[in-house]
């Protein structure tokens, strides 16, 4: 349909207006722009938020308000199933064109696929766009046309082609739809912790929004990229970009930091050009992480390799997954993790790396529940990163390290926090008589965890076969209208 009506742009995932192909597909279109984000706490499958996630909502969507308004447009907020709010907003406003950015989620993808079925229905140009990742998943595949389960050759490929296209540019105008849309009040929805407020830390360290994002890119484009490859590892320095929350939330996408860092690599020579190379390998694993969970949307609560569906888990007790949860093991450098977490809603990926390994293979507690307080906890709580990076240090996962991997963390803060920086920075007690001595044994606990893992080990066909109906279930990823 070539009428005219208003656009409709539908945010998500992408709370910008830079690099933003649903909103520049709608300004190409040259008609007023009701832009709309459905808060969908009800569609079927759509994980609900966690607690630092839904205060980082506010601040974004805040932020994204500001930039629309400041060009002529405005935020409508709507909550509910997205169905139903998009499709009758649609309606409403008379569009005739909606327009939106993927996601890769499975029930995304099925909400997404039923309203571009219904609009089209009607008339609508409804249409999709690839905003969030550099490659699509289905144009990456094996030389016989399956999926990638190793990073390495995964990367090989997609740096094998053209570069990533080039950012579009920021609008200068939002034509701004000139009828009343009836809107939520952001403050009503309730995505700001209160009783009690437990977000100072959060407010302390991150400020949500496409300014931002672009800000800390900058900084760390012009004063840690060249010493990232060598310093990434210790987290008591200030050498990461911190950009995953802002690229959580689409708020700088992942074409913008590209072309940027391969802008700012020009003229570097040997570690330096080495460490912007590493830099950019770490948005490949972004990538590789959305890759796994569109052809694996169970990511979150299925093992990946399927003998670990037998691993013996033992009872658990809840007593010491809180002290994992509050940092309180006597372990220093998880328990400087665990707290910098619940503090800034962040945490170091080494460190990151070193709690997760101890409270799978130290406290033998399921990756799941780790998964879900990092979905709880973190600001950047990502559908793939944080279940991939999970089911990684179990063992379970993609291209995982091996299970007989465990992390050492008194090695580990040897190693990247000799001394004790980053650990003293987040555990005050830490040398006194206050601090509390190391709930478990870590040679004991390595040994009883590899024990466990002996006993699932040449059980590998069974699970399979145990599993091949629930998986069929699933169908292929890349089915035809599962794109949307």
């Amino acid at each position: 349909m070539s009428g005219d009506g208003p656009s409709l742009v539908w945010f998500r995932d992408d709370l910008r207006l830079a690099d933003n192909p649903a909103l520049t597909a709608a300004l190409e279109r040259g008609k007023p722009i009701v832009a709309v984000y459905v808060l969908d706490e009800e569609s079927a499958g759509i994980r609900p938020l966690g607690g630092a996630a839904r205060w980082w909502l506010h601040g974004s969507l805040t932020a994204l308000a500001d930039s629309l308004e400041r060009l002529g447009g405005r935020l409508t907020l709507r909550r509910g199933p997205a169905e139903d709010v998009v499709i009758g907003l649609a309606a409403s406003v008379g569009a005739d064109a909606v327009f939106w950015n993927r996601r890769y989620g499975a029930a995304e993808r099925e909400v997404d696929t039923r309203i571009k079925s219904v609009l089209a229905a009607t008339g609508a140009d409804a249409r999709s766009f690839a905003g969030s990742l550099l490659h699509e998943p289905w144009t990456i595949q094996t030389g016989q046309g399956g999926t990638y389960s190793v990073f390495t050759p995964f990367w090989r490929a997609c740096t094998a082609g053209p570069p990533p296209r080039a950012p579009f540019p920021a609008p200068d105008a939002i034509p701004g739809f000139p009828g009343e849309v009836p809107t939520d009040l952001l403050d009503d929805w309730g995505l700001l912790p209160t009783r009690p407020d437990w977000a100072a830390g959060l407010r302390s360290a991150w400020q949500p929004g496409e300014a931002s994002a672009h800000r800390l890119l900058e900084i760390f484009l012009t004063e840690s990229l060249a010493r990232y490859g060598d310093e990434r590892d210790e987290p008591a320095q200030a050498v990461t970009s911190r950009l995953s929350p802002h690229l959580r939330w689409g708020e700088i996408s992942p074409f913008q930091i590209w072309q940027a860092t391969e802008r700012a690599r020009i003229g570097l020579t040997g570690r330096a050009q080495a460490s912007a190379t590493r830099f950019l390998t770490e948005v490949g694993w972004r990538e590789f992480s959305y890759h796994v969970l569109f052809n694996n949307p169970t990511l979150a609560t299925v093992n990946l390799r399927p003998e670990f569906d037998a691993f013996p888990w033992p009872r658990l007790d809840k007593r010491v997954l809180e002290a994992w949860q509050q940092g309180r093991t006597g372990i220093a450098l998880v328990d400087a993790g665990m707290r910098e977490l619940w503090r800034t809603g962040s945490m170091h990926n080494r460190v990151r790396m070193v709690t997760a390994s101890f409270l799978i293979k130290n406290l033998l507690i399921d990756w799941r529940l780790g998964e879900q307080w990092f979905w709880d906890t973190l600001v950047d709580a990502d559908a793939a990163s944080n279940p991939f990076g999970w089911q990684w240090v179990a063992g379970s996962g993609a291209d995982a390290a091996p299970y007989f991997r465990v992390f050492n963390p008194e090695l580990q803060a040897k190693k990247f926090d000799p001394h004790a920086e980053y650990i003293r920075q987040n555990v005050p007690e830490y040398g006194t008589d206050a601090y509390p001595a190391p709930i478990v044994d870590l040679g004991e606990t390595r040994r009883a965890a590899l024990a466990a893992y002996e006993q699932i080990k040449g059980m590998k066909e069974q699970s399979i076969a145990a599993r091949a109906a629930g998986v069929a279930a699933y169908g292929t990823a890349a089915d035809a209208g599962t794109h949307a």
